[in-house]
């Protein structure tokens, strides 16, 4: 007598699966502006914090406990003083790099019509009268255009 056995096996790692969910929890949220201002934060704390311990190196003689805790004093201190105003200024930062990249896109695709409208009498036309169209609504007066041409 046969008989025959069905087993499905995973399609996938279920340590692959766990690394690569890892890495995507680890990568959203470092992203936006909650992540540069925690990296830039992070790096103002740290030199904060080298520059401590180099001054009190030369005081302590010792003294390590005293030193361990003004140590942790001024990275405490530093994280809850330093902390709103790093985050205001990553936010203007990521804001002016988001305006000047929406500038820099404009531009370029502003570039890329005009190449276009000097090989092709039609988008010249079109770009023509959406000017005139534009300076019409400026001024508030109305064009007519006959459309028949």
């Amino acid at each position: 007598m046969t008989s025959f056995v069905h087993i499905t096996y995973p399609a996938e790692h279920a340590g692959v699966a766990r690394f690569e969910a890892g890495f995507a929890a680890i990568r959203q949220a470092f992203s936006g502006t909650k992540g540069i201002t925690a990296m830039v934060l992070a790096a103002v704390v740290s030199a904060l914090l080298v520059l401590a311990d180099q001054m009190i190196d030369t005081w302590a003689d010792g003294h390590l406990l005293a030193a361990w805790v003004t140590l942790w004093v001024v990275a405490f201190a530093s994280l809850a003083l330093l902390a709103p105003m790093i985050r205001q200024l990553t936010l203007g930062a990521v804001g002016a790099l988001d305006a000047w990249a929406r500038r820099v896109a404009q531009s370029r695709a502003d570039e890329r019509m005009w190449a276009l409208a000097q090989q092709d009498p039609r988008v010249l036309a079109d770009l023509q009268i959406a000017i005139m169209r534009s300076e019409a609504q400026e001024t508030g007066t109305r064009t007519y255009h006959a459309w028949y041409v």
